[in-house]
């Protein structure tokens, strides 16, 4: 017989976890109406049954170790049908978010990342950086709002790219790269104890095999949007505006990678300079290019935040993190279509402060992006890819459900 086990509720993270969205997890019975109706759950222990018990437990290492609540694409079918209301979808979503909050250091970004009244040191660390660069730069011209030699408003004239744009950015593009190359490694170390499930006939692969089907047949496609939730006029704004929103994001990757490219390439072989040199006509196919991401990324967002503001506040709750991450991505992108308006418009004294906003925008959002609701975009994908390595798959059909072994 067995020696019983001593449960030691850790009582602070279940008050932290109500605090991020599981304010609701005392009201779950054990009725496993969540795991039943939930088209993605594995059949081998499927969330998020086990994840409420846990965390009415407060057994916080076994869940923020927990591989399952990276497999949850949070549809919200599972909190519309639990008879309790007890959203377990939103637990799943919390514990996801206190998973970027402690994932890396410095831990005080992600605490930071947790409340409003954070803001202002969030704001505050790039306004202050280019506030200085600004000052400095129209000392050096004479003057705040200074024009190109042909009289027009050119943002590069007071941020020149060289030792501004490209110093500052290129610092931050390595801190977040290093940052998500330790959380990634911690993340993949905290799985090793996960139970491996194969469907007979399942043939294992390695993990890069296994990263590219991932963002093959998942990223690429969003295809699990859209094999989870009822196809109701929300579920369809969601799989919307996080398609538009991802492929706005490759877009608008590829129009700043093309400059940096070709803007230090250019001194090393000069005809590739002319073709990121900035700022570019409205017929050029990079700027065609960025203007289309552009506007699917504010279609993208008007999707995700009408769906947001429609939500049933008793079945799903909107925190801090969601409000943030929508908030950064708004800021970024009509901050980014008034600049290139000003700038064509020539009215220098609300351009360059439009293009200060829109430099703090940005660096919020990059800068931030480990600790932020967006770090799942690396987080989950290495989750899946990991899930799909060890065999950790959805088992929909029934002809799968009676094809399943555990080791």
């Amino acid at each position: 017989m067995s020696e019983p086990v001593k449960i030691q509720p850790d009582l602070d993270f279940i008050k932290e976890l109500q605090e991020v969205g599981g304010d609701t997890l005392k009201k779950c019975y054990q009725c496993a109406t969540c795991s039943v109706v939930c088209p993605l759950s594995p059949i081998d222990k499927p969330y998020p049954r086990k994840e409420m018990v846990w965390a009415q437990w407060g057994l916080r290492d076994k869940l923020l170790n927990d591989i399952d609540i990276w497999l949850c694409h949070n549809c919200g079918q599972c909190s519309d049908l639990c008879p309790r209301g007890a959203k377990p979808g939103d637990l799943l979503a919390g514990l996801r978010n206190m998973a970027y909050r402690k994932l890396v250091e410095p831990t005080i970004l992600g605490k930071w990342m947790s409340s409003a009244k954070y803001l202002p040191q969030l704001i505050g660390i790039p306004a202050i950086i280019y506030l200085i660069i600004w000052i400095i730069r129209a000392g050096m011209l004479g003057t705040a709002f200074p024009l190109n030699e042909q009289g027009n408003v050119e943002y590069g004239v007071l941020f020149p790219g060289d030792y501004t744009i490209d110093t500052v950015f290129g610092l931050v593009a390595l801190f977040v790269i290093y940052t998500f190359y330790k959380g990634i490694r911690k993340l993949i170390a905290s799985f090793q104890d996960q139970p491996k499930t194969f469907v007979i006939g399942y043939e294992p692969k390695g993990i890069w095999a296994s990263l590219w089907d991932t963002v093959k047949d998942e990223i690429v496609t969003h295809r699990k949007w859209k094999d989870c939730g009822e196809d109701s006029e929300a579920d369809e704004q969601k799989f919307k505006g996080h398609l538009l929103t991802f492929y706005a994001f490759v877009a608008l990757f590829i129009v700043t990678s093309v400059v940096a490219v070709t803007h230090w390439g250019g001194k090393i072989i000069p005809f590739l300079a002319p073709i990121g040199h900035t700022p570019m006509p409205l017929w050029h196919p990079v700027k065609i290019l960025a203007n289309v991401g552009a506007i699917a990324l504010l279609v993208g967002l008007t999707y995700l935040t009408k769906r947001r503001l429609n939500q049933d506040p008793n079945k799903h709750a909107s925190t801090f993190y969601d409000w943030y991450l929508l908030g950064v991505i708004w800021a970024v992108a009509v901050t980014g279509v008034l600049c290139e308006l000003l700038r064509l418009a020539g009215v220098a004294g609300l351009a360059y402060p439009m293009y200060y906003l829109h430099l703090i925008s940005v660096f919020m959002l990059i800068a931030y992006l480990p600790w932020s609701k967006l770090g799942h975009m690396v987080y989950r994908t290495a989750a899946l890819a990991y899930a799909r390595h060890i065999g950790r798959l959805p088992m929909a059909s029934e002809s799968q459900k009676k094809k399943i072994f555990v080791i």
